[in-house]
């Protein structure tokens, strides 16, 4: 009975342990993606990654003069044209200075206008003297001096318009750091991005911050398309080859492609991991097409259908040409 009963028991803890195995493993099930993958219609592929821009590149607006941010007079998403202010810095200061060589301008001009009569004076007196004289009625050596210190007033007068000269060079100076103190667009575009805010300190320099470009402008009309073409590939394709560029979570939008040009130095391929040390081991031709307007909607503001975005990632797929014939060697 006892032998039985131990028989049951395994049994059952044989049992009770397939039960536990089985209910732990995890249920697998098929889910099909929300959207099926873009897919090439070109007999030979070569597959890339582009980056939507703006026609006239994305363009890093900076300072020339680094100051506290007095005014932001640009919006994002604002269209401007060549000359509209974007932001302005302090002028106080710059201000305070220009009043103090207007005035010092204007006290140069005085002692000019000083020296004028000066000179007009003595040539005045050695015109006299000189009569007096043909008559005997001064000395040779009263005439003399005279004519000395005509040269010498003269000499002055010289000096003082130079200094009248510079002084107004400082004034048009300072009003020339007033002018830099205000930004303005060097293109007609639109205001992609803006990291700067009233009160803020914009410095100069690359990068003008931590966090990027104080204001990035471009042009979005057309649109352009910067593809990477890993240089193993890059051979494959030329100025004839087709593209397609594919919208990322939608197959179906697509848009032709324009060939544009082709940038022939070869860079490393940027490919953030969020490792501390980054490391590069892949090169890559860039490519530039224009993105041509199609069935899905125009690309270039204002648009009524599916909008591209500059920084936006597609998926590029570029007709290739076949392996190039390699004369065999004996």
């Amino acid at each position: 009975m006892k032998h039985h009963l131990l028989t049951l028991l395994a049994a059952g803890a044989a049992i009770f342990a397939t039960v536990s195995v089985v209910r732990t493993q995890p249920l697998r099930e098929t889910s099909e993606p929300p959207s099926a993958p873009p897919a090439s219609t070109f007999p030979e592929t070569v597959a890339a990654v582009g980056l939507v821009e703006a026609g006239s590149e994305h363009i890093s607006v900076g300072t020339p003069i680094a100051g506290v941010v007095a005014e932001v007079t640009a919006a994002i998403g604002q269209a401007v044209t060549t000359g509209t202010p974007l932001f302005r810095l302090e002028t106080r200061h710059l201000e305070a200075s220009l009043a103090v060589k207007t005035a010092l301008a204007g006290a140069a001009r005085a002692r000019l206008e000083t020296a004028r009569s000066t000179v007009a004076d003595l040539a005045d007196r050695v015109e006299r003297s000189r009569k007096l004289r043909a008559g005997t009625v001064i000395s040779e050596e009263e005439l003399v001096r005279n004519g000395f210190s005509l040269r010498t007033a003269e000499a002055r007068l010289a000096e003082a318009a130079a200094e009248v000269v510079a002084a107004e060079a400082e004034v048009q100076a300072v009003r020339t750091e007033i002018a830099r103190c205000t930004v303005a667009a060097p293109i007609d575009g639109t205001v992609l991005q803006s990291r700067i805010r009233p009160g803020e300190f914009a410095a100069t320099g690359p990068g003008s911050g931590p966090g990027g470009p104080l204001m990035i402008l471009g042009n979005l009309s057309p649109l352009h398309l910067r593809v990477d073409v890993d240089e193993h590939e890059a051979w494959r394709i030329g100025p004839a080859s087709r593209a397609r560029a594919h919208v990322r979570g939608n197959a179906g939008m697509s848009h032709a492609l324009e060939f544009g040009r082709i940038e022939p130095f070869v860079i490393p391929k940027r490919s953030l991991t969020g490792d501390s040390i980054e490391r590069v081991d892949t090169r890559v031709l860039q490519v530039i097409y224009r993105i041509a307007p199609t069935g899905d909607g125009p690309v270039t503001p204002p648009q009524t259908g599916p909008r591209l975005h500059p920084g936006q990632q597609m998926d590029v797929f570029i007709e290739a040409g076949g392996a190039p014939k390699v004369a065999a060697s004996r």
